[in-house]
Formats: C-alpha cells, structure tokens, sequence
C-alpha cells in the first residue's frame, strides 16, 4: 500500500506527462504481479463495491476523535473531500500495517459479508497502521470513490513503455469484462486470450476536432464525410448468436436497449459494427435529452419503448465472421457495412448516410443546417484510412458546427481536489426567470488559473451561505457559457439542461442585469 499510496501522490503532485508516465513505469517494475493487475483493474474503473456506509466512516471518526459535528462539518467544508478529511483529523498512528495493495483489497471485498461491529474493528484498527497518505487512499478505497486523474490514452503509454508492447495492441487486451480472479497480469497486457469470451470489443477508432480550413485537407474526394450523431457511440457485437452492446466508455450496456438487442438477433452472421445509439420518432433524431431518459435503468416500460424508441445508425464495420477488418481501407469497409445491413434489413438499423456534397462549399453549407436534424456537425474520414485503435491525426476528423452560448451568473461555489483543493473551481450558474434567478448548469473548465484565485478571493469575500462544502455567492460575476446542446429536463429548475457546458470567458464588462432569460433560451430547442 505504501508504494501505491506513493504512487497516487505522485500524479496528484504533477501536470507534467512524462512524469506520470514514469511514476507508473516505476511502480509497475517494481511491484508484483498481482499488484500490477490491481493497478490495471483500478486504473481502468474495475473498483470493487463500496463495502462500507461512508456515513458509519465518518460515525466512527468522530468517536475516535471526540471532535464536536459543528467542527467536523467545517473542516469537510473547507477539504471538500470526505476521505481526505477523514485522513486529517484522525489521531497519529500508533504503528505501520505492511500489507500488499492485493492484500488490502482482498481483504476490503470479504468486508461487505461482515457485521457493523467487525467493520467498525477492522477500519479502526487500519487507520491505526496508515499514515495520513495511506489512509486518504485507503478511505478512498473503502467508501467505493476511487478515483484517479489519469486518461486512458496516459495509462496505455505508460503500460507500452513498461512492456515494449505497442500501444493499440495494449488497448484491445485491456478492454472488456476481464475478471481479475481469472487472468495474469502479463497474460492480459499481452494479449494472449484477446477473445476470452465472446464479448469482447474493440478500441474505438476516434477523431480531432478540426481546426484548420477543411480545404487544407486537400482533394474533396478523398474524404468521406458523414453527420456527426450527438447520441451514444456503440458498439454492436454478435458473436455465436450472443448480442452485446459496449458504449464508448467501455460499458456494457445491453440490457438498456431492448429493441436493438431484437434488431440485431433478427441479422444473420457473426459481426462486429460502430455506430450511434439515438432516439428515433417519426423519422426525426431527437434531442439528446430525450436518450439521456433511457439510459442506466435496470427496467425498460412498455410506455418509455414507444415513446422514447432508439435506433442506430451505423457507420463501420469492424468483424465480419472473426475476421478482423480494421487494416482494410475506409472505402472497402463501408462496401462490407453496406452489404452487411442491405442484405439484414431492420427497423431499428440503419446506415448512417454519407453525404455527396461535391465541393467543400456545399459541405459547408450542409454544416451550417446540421442543427436541424440534432447532429453536433460533420465527420470528416479519410477513405484509405484504416480503423485504429484510439486518436491518430490526420485520418478522421470532428468538423463541428459553433458552440450555443449564453451569458450565466455565478450562484454557486465548491472547491476542487487535488492540487486545487484551495481553490473555489467547481461553479453553477443561473439565468433570469422573471424577477429571480435559476440554475442552468455546472461547468469545471475554462478559466486560467489567475482567474481561478481572482473567482476564489470573491467566494471568500461574499459567500451568502454555506450548504457543506457549496457557498452560496452574490450573484454579480458574469460568465459566457458555451454548449453542444440543449433539451428540456425535469430535473433542473431552470426546465432545461445543457449538453457539455463549459466556460468561454468571464464577462467582466456585464452585470447580472445583462445576463440571458430562460424563455429565451428554451427557443434554442428544436
């Protein structure tokens, strides 16, 4: 633990790439197998259930502690994060617990078949072997919100770097539903049982935005260009009669969407496809809002199938009888796909349409009106290039139409984590509704970080209210947000909910006179 610890210390400290990588180069050299593999499952999201309440933590705390709830309460508020004030306000250790990062986690998963009282024992008698780091990780660990900062792209450069393997190859193993009670660290990263069950996907093939003149990319006829689908990219695996379906952040999402799982059994052969998951009535794509509604329920009612019914337009093909297609062109792929659905032909399937603007003018022009039938833009694919695993430049770009944006109001503030656990980065924001204001959406990015303390210093100032680690601000500092989408929703206040919010700059020459009014806004939804 103590060697994870640092290591999760390690890229919390840092912004530098190289230095993450080295640090998991480092670990992965000099731990064993099993905690390798423990590595891998936690770095990729694979953490086990949480096995303890993280109100009976905080409980438990307080009686080791004898701190009065007021003070604890501050203390959260100004950490702004439950396990590291929990790592804080504990006593010193009375000794050091040496126990392998496998060990602890062996032991964290029996956890959850023992009594309150067998917990609370165990967890007492672990914060008094672990320093304050090992704590913070272990609470971390314990009240199921690991988390750590480290994109896949880092993760997969630092595994090639450690193994000599390339870098598309050690995607393709990771990925899946491997359990970490049935593999080895080096079998898995290697790739030796890449097809360990018939579910296995593929890494998704995925694009830049563009940002250079489409005209720069030469010949229009050398790209193929497509609607960018402002749905769920998939992909859609049938394999020996058995259907899967994994969203692009390597979710199993199968269950959630019925009438596809019928669409593709109704197919004949062994296939793997890529496409668009979207809401589909009456011949129109709807608002991404409307799939949101579909989304993460363990059951599908009659009603929401004919209302809120999906379809999926495809675009590649990736497998065809396990055969693997990926190194065959752009061009010679979209003949198979087209054979493929032509020949299985199904309410709920459908080719995504390639569009035959023939100069990069009209193309433009179809862009510009992507809006109109929910797209987020155009696709620009090169038709030579293969299908590759992750992001390559210069084979497939996103050529996306021009954010919305509104002027908001900061009312909300929180703190981040991390290195800008000090800092107020977290915000919400509010627009006019007759004479009071409304949320409309969250946003955690945008500002440098000399705006960052500028925001900061005029939370401190002129917090109104506290609620936890949130301060109510006055509502006087002016923000331009920008969007890919918007839709009604029952779950705001304001009646709409934002598609990707993001900061676009602080509008120091408005007032909150000035700011945008939620009638307004709700125009914007086609």
């Amino acid at each position: 633990m103590k060697d994870f610890a640092f290591l999760i210390n390690t890229l919390d400290s840092t912004n530098k790439t190289n230095a993450k990588i080295d640090a998991m180069v480092h670990y992965l050299q000099t731990a064993d197998s099993s905690d390798r593999l423990w590595f891998l499952a936690l770095f990729t999201g694979k953490r086990p259930k949480r096995p303890v309440n993280t109100n009976l933590l905080r409980q438990w705390a307080l009686e080791l502690t004898g701190l009065p709830e007021w003070l604890f309460v501050e203390a959260y508020s100004s950490v702004g994060d439950l396990g590291e004030t929990l790592s804080l306000i504990l006593p010193n250790p009375a000794e050091s617990i040496e126990k392998s990062l496998t060990q602890w986690m062996v032991e964290l998963i029996a956890l959850k078949d023992f009594t309150e009282e067998e917990k609370k024992t165990y967890v007492i008698e672990s914060w008094n072997g672990l320093n304050h780091l090992e704590r913070f990780i272990f609470n971390k660990l314990i009240g199921g919100s690991f988390r750590i900062g480290v994109s896949k792209k880092l993760l997969i450069n630092a595994l090639a770097k450690y193994s000599g393997i390339e870098a598309n190859i050690l995607m393709h193993s990771i990925m899946g539903k491997w359990n970490i009670d049935e593999v080895d660290f080096e079998n898995l990263i290697q790739g030796t049982d890449i097809n360990p069950d018939e579910s296995k996907p593929y890494p998704f093939c995925l694009a830049y935005p563009l940002e250079k003149e489409p005209q720069d990319l030469g010949e229009r006829e050398r790209w193929q260009a497509e609607f960018k689908w402002d749905g769920i990219r998939g992909q859609f695996i049938k394999r020996n009669d058995e259907i899967f379906i994994w969203s692009r952040g390597e979710e199993l999402v199968t269950e959630q969407f019925p009438e596809v799982v019928s669409a593709l059994r109704e197919m004949t052969g062994n296939f793997v496809i890529d496409g668009e998951i979207l809401v589909v009535k009456d011949d129109k794509v709807l608002n991404f809002n409307e799939l949101q509604k579909r989304l993460n329920r363990k059951t599908i009612s009659k009603k929401m199938l004919e209302e809120l019914p999906v379809q999926i337009f495809v675009y590649d093909i990736l497998e065809l009888e396990y055969e693997d297609l990926r190194e065959k062109r752009l061009v010679d792929r979209r003949v198979i796909l087209e054979g493929l659905i032509m020949n299985n032909p199904t309410g709920s399937i459908h080719l995504s349409e390639v569009l035959e603007a023939t100069t990069w003018e009209e193309l433009a022009e179809v862009r510009e009106s992507s809006r109109d039938n929910n797209s987020e833009g155009l696709m620009l694919k090169e038709k030579e290039s293969q299908y590759h695993a992750g992001r390559k430049k210069g084979d497939w770009w996103k050529w996306k139409v021009s954010p919305l944006t509104i002027d908001a109001v900061l009312i909300y503030a929180q703190k981040g984590s991390g290195r800008r656990s000090s800092y107020y980065t977290d915000y919400t924001f509010g627009v006019k509704s007759g004479d009071s204001i409304v949320t409309i959406a969250k946003a955690y990015s945008g500002l440098t970080d000399k705006e960052i303390m500028e925001v900061s210093k005029f939370v401190n100032k002129n917090a109104v209210e506290k609620f936890g680690p949130v301060r109510t601000v006055k509502a006087e500092l002016v923000f331009e947000i920008a969007f890919e989408g918007i839709g009604f929703s029952n779950r705001h206040k304001s009646g709409v909910a934002l598609r990707f919010p993001r900061i676009v700059r602080w509008r120091r020459d408005k007032t909150v006179d000035e700011i945008d009014d939620i009638e307004e806004i709700k125009k914007l939804i086609q």
